[in-house]
């Protein structure tokens, strides 16, 4: 997980998260790189829309990640979520991007296993 933490720190590009409810209905969107905690998982900051809705009733997502550049380089990463909180302080702290005080949508920090990781292109089974 040290090497995906420093690769996110230091590769700029797009994010997509994949998920889908119970029925395997699809949802994509776009999302910041994820952050690594110190307790082996990752996270994602997320309002309460589609992908937080689908998380709620299947705990798998995948997330895509496509580096600035020509090419295709970057990274898939398959998770599971293990656990959720809504927690403004630690939110705040962690974050990427900074939101406006007068932004009070409710967040919610979604911590995920890693359970494979692959590159962008290739096939690996």
């Amino acid at each position: 997980m040290k090497d995906l933490k420093e690769y996110f720190e230091n590769t700029k590009g797009t994010g997509v998260l994949a998920t889908a409810d119970s029925s395997g209905q699809v949802d994509a969107a776009i999302y910041s790189r994820p952050h690594f905690l110190e307790e082996g998982t990752l996270a994602f900051v997320m309002r309460d829309r589609l992908t937080h809705h689908n998380l709620q009733s299947n705990p798998h997502a995948a997330f895509l990640f496509l580096e600035e550049g020509q090419g295709y380089k970057g990274r898939r990463l398959y998770l599971k979520k293990v656990r959720e909180e809504d927690n403004p302080e630690l939110i705040k702290k962690i974050k990427h991007r900074k939101y406006s005080d007068e932004d009070e949508e409710t967040r919610f920090l979604v911590y995920f296993a890693l359970e494979k990781e692959l590159p962008l292109v290739g096939i690996h089974f």
